[in-house]
């Protein structure tokens, strides 16, 4: 990747004709992966309806100014944000009294879940809080960690790369704020055992946050489909906390996601206020001070758009889709999912086959296909949209398994 000198780039002496910008604007995103191209995994979350993306881009236009920062000033943004919490509150079953708010994306509202946690555990008496997260939780309570001044005990998996509930029954301890679970991990899509996570952090009068970043609007569509879904939600005894991205398999444009807490104390300790200056009352519950709007106008669009039926109706697809993906990969000899992943989410491993190899070729046919690190192999985040290129997807990746050469070395990168 190529980034500019920042001791060279300067701000050119007359500025450029919009024709000449435009086409600069254009020439440097063609060098870039197509967002809509459903080759992809991870990162964007296409729908292929343009319908959807229609209506996205037309309140993106209408809100593209608005500044969320003071409710005082646009109490309809601030009506929006309220909307879209409530709305998410619903589908993971926020009990009464629970609150959230909307934050930039998962990294936020896990860094906020984790403040809360550490305040919490400051009014114990506990002067350096410990965040217990399994080691496939994402890397954001590591940074909450390093932001925060806590300490991330790391949690190992069982043989199913679940978090392991007998090792957290022996790694929590005195200094131990919260437990994490997810539902599901990013590494393997699998679901942690939250009921009995949950229970051990009940039992200890702590934290339980569960990470539904990327389930948040998976389960429960998935669930009103008639899939198993094992206990996850507000609707587990303990859990105290639940993240959600609206921005992921909600379909909506980046730069929305919400955090909720059980109770409206611990959505309390969220905010930061302040007036010791000269220009009144400054209150924040996220780490930005500026706060876009249109990312929240939009949520809010797009759950309306689609409502209940809507959204599964499109997970009733995409789970056909996961359906051919994981049949192919059953028919795979040498080559094996991780866990048992519950949802569009897959990672691949082989003992027999270098899967980096497979990903090169992959990568020469235009799939954009992720790496891990542990166990090594391939990583897959299947959209809506891949439904419109499963049979090429899945006629490539049998053919790669079967010619491949060796592997060029590229690293698994997640940012």
């Amino acid at each position: 990747m190529d980034i500019p000198d920042a001791t060279q780039t300067r701000l050119p002496s007359v500025g450029l004709a919009v024709d000449e910008l435009l086409a600069e604007v254009d020439a440097r995103q063609s060098r870039e992966p197509d967002v809509h191209g459903a080759r992809l995994f991870g990162l964007v979350y296409p729908t292929g309806r343009d319908d959807l993306e229609d209506l996205i881009v037309a309140v993106n236009r209408r809100y593209l100014f608005g500044n969320a920062l003071n409710p005082f000033k646009f109490p309809e943004i601030a009506r929006f944000e309220g909307e879209v919490v409530a709305m998410t509150g619903g589908l993971v079953h926020l009990p009464q009294g629970g609150g959230g708010s909307m934050t930039s994306g998962g990294t936020e509202s896990i860094l906020m879940s984790m403040l809360v946690n550490r305040e919490r555990a400051a009014a114990r008496g506990i002067e350096r809080a410990e965040i217990l997260a399994p080691v496939s939780a994402h890397p954001a309570y590591a940074k909450a960690a390093h932001y925060f001044g806590m300490d991330l005990v790391r949690l190992p998996l069982d043989e199913h790369f679940r978090a392991d509930v007998g090792a957290a029954r022996e790694l929590v301890g005195p200094n131990t704020a919260v437990i994490v679970a997810s539902a599901f991990n990013y590494p393997y899509g699998v679901m942690d055992p939250v009921a009995e996570l949950a229970a051990i952090a009940s039992e200890r009068g702590i934290g339980c946050h569960v990470d539904g970043c990327i389930g948040g609007f998976v389960l429960p569509f998935m669930e009103a489909l008639g899939y198993d879904v094992p206990p996850w939600d507000f609707r587990v005894e303990g859990v105290t906390e639940i993240s959600a991205d609206v921005h992921k398999y909600g379909y909506t444009a980046k730069g929305a996601s919400v955090i909720l807490h059980r109770d409206a104390d611990w959505f309390g300790r969220q905010f930061f206020v302040y007036d010791q200056w000269g220009s009144g009352l400054y209150g924040s519950p996220g780490v930005a001070g500026a706060k876009p709007a249109a990312p929240i106008a939009t949520a809010w669009a797009v759950m309306q758009s689609l409502g209940h039926a809507g959204y599964v109706e499109i997970m009733r697809d995409l789970m056909a889709t996961v359906a051919q993906v994981r049949a192919t990969i059953d028919g795979l000899e040498g080559v094996e999912l991780v866990g048992d992943p519950i949802g569009p989410v897959l990672a691949l491993r082989s003992d027999s086959i270098d899967l980096y190899a497979v990903a090169d070729v992959m990568d020469e046919r235009g799939w954009h296909v992720n790496r891990n690190t542990d166990p090594y192999g391939l990583h897959l985040m299947l959209s809506p949209a891949h439904g419109l290129v499963v049979d090429q997807l899945i006629n490539d990746l049998v053919d790669a398994v079967a010619h491949h050469g060796e592997s060029r070395g590229k690293e698994a990168r997640y940012s």
